[in-house]
């Protein structure tokens, strides 16, 4: 087994010699790995608007696409602990292997007619297990890199995950149009085989790696925590959610139009490559002043989707959900240069700079981020849950989805209510001037 019990990325001379050219191997094939579990993860996005020979009503699709993001969503927690638990190569081909089920269980669904539609959400339901991948893949990585270099490797490794929804979009179309719906599936099996056998013969085990459950659980129990992740919801939620409803819901709203439904995949795509733009501006105005005045603009480009599904104008509409997705991908950025941030500002605290103790909280506060962005982005994923089922519920209600949109606005507001309470004010706030300093 290819375990590495000598591990020092932190040293120079090591990271030098050998370490920088061992991690980028790993990183390469994680990314692979990574980005299949994406691709699975949303392909139901697609499937769904092809289902129309199953009579099932635009409730009960928006059910078959929400059931992926519950279930992976839920399964970021404990796949978080697997590489350390077992070993990054040995968790990435296990991970990979088992896609095998949501491909080849979708092509054995849409091959027959008489599937029901309780058949339908369970084998929907497996391509969560995608959505878990993405938890173990970061988690991996992260020690596989030295502390200043993690930022870039994590949002490469990121990227290259998320452009899996916009991936699966754009092929998709093409694979069914030329072969059948149940290309859909069988279309991925060879790659995911690829990817096991890639991450099998040029990914390695850390011995050094260590997974405390204990110290999430903590994490857990910090009311910063919980801020985040509603903010996270807010975010990646919605990219997740926005991203994997904007086929089903082109169809629904704009039959006429369903040709143009292809175009969907650049939504996650300008989501996808916009996110290091949320991070760049958080490193010159602050996590928070950028989180705030993003919000203001998802709440906007809300309601301008609103506008274009109430005018039945198409362009308006994709040009607002565009920009929607794109801000959605600029928070992603924002949100997650906040939480070392907040953490270390907590550490740190009253404590002169300088000093050993000093440094020793800033290790506990570089600890404590760590655990809190694993349970943080877990909850943040069940937004991909919420907007769907949040459109499904409004057509099946009203006959559109503007109740929907109205609920999403108000999230919004709540939102920036909550990032300028949390992070700006600077009035009755015990942990302001750290915040402020630390530029949250």
């Amino acid at each position: 087994m290819a375990w590495i019990r000598d591990w020092r990325p932190d040293d120079p001379a090591f990271w030098a010699a050998s370490g920088r050219t061992v991690a980028r191997r790993n990183l390469i094939f994680s990314i692979f790995a990574e980005h299949l579990g994406f691709t699975l993860w949303t392909v139901w996005s697609i499937v769904a608007v092809k289902l129309g020979a199953y009579k099932f009503s635009t409730d009960q699709l928006f059910w078959i696409v929400a059931l992926p993001n519950l279930v992976g969503s839920a399964l970021r927690i404990p796949y978080t602990f697997g590489p350390a638990r077992y070993g990054g190569r040995n968790f990435t081909v296990a991970s990979a292997l088992l896609l095998l089920i949501p491909a080849v269980l979708l092509a054995v669904a849409v091959n027959d007619p008489a599937t029901p539609y309780w058949m339908f959400l369970v084998i929907a339901a497996t391509a969560g297990l995608g959505g878990g991948n993405f938890a173990s893949s970061m988690a991996n990585i992260t020690y596989f890199y030295p502390q200043a270099k993690q930022g870039s490797a994590l949002g490469l490794n990121a990227a290259g995950g998320n452009i899996g929804v916009s991936s699966v979009q754009l092929v998709m179309p093409l694979v069914i149009g030329g072969f059948g719906l149940a290309a859909a599936g069988l279309f991925w099996v060879p790659f995911i085989v690829a990817a096991a056998a890639g991450a099998y013969f040029f990914m390695d085990n850390l011995s050094s790696a260590k997974a405390e459950p204990r110290e999430m659980a903590r994490a857990a129990g910090d009311p910063q925590t919980w801020v985040m992740s509603v903010l996270y919801i807010g975010t990646f939620g919605s990219f997740i959610g926005y991203s994997t409803a904007f086929p089903l819901l082109i169809k629904s709203q704009f039959a006429e139009r369903a040709d143009l439904i292809t175009l969907a995949f650049l939504g996650p795509l300008v989501g996808s490559l916009i996110r290091p733009v949320g991070g760049w501006l958080s490193d010159r105005l602050g996590g928070a002043t950028v989180t705030l005045w993003n919000f203001v603009a998802m709440a906007g480009a809300v309601l301008l989707v609103y506008a274009g599904l109430a005018q039945h104008n198409f362009v308006l509409f994709f040009a607002a959900y565009m920009l929607l997705i794109g801000t959605a991908g600029v928070g992603n950025g924002s949100t997650y240069r906040m939480i070392p941030a907040i953490f270390r500002a907590k550490a740190v605290a009253g404590i002169e700079p300088g000093t050993d103790e000093y440094e020793e909280a800033v290790r506990v506060g570089k600890r404590d981020a760590s655990a809190a962005i694993g349970f943080i982005s877990a909850i943040g994923a069940f937004g991909g849950f919420f907007i769907n089922r949040g459109f499904g519920t409004s057509i099946a209600s009203t006959g559109g989805a503007g109740a929907a949109i109205a609920a999403f606005a108000i999230f919004y507001a709540i939102c920036c209510a909550l990032t300028w309470f949390c992070y700006l004010r600077t009035v009755g706030h015990r942990l302001a001037p750290s915040l402020a300093a630390a530029r949250v």
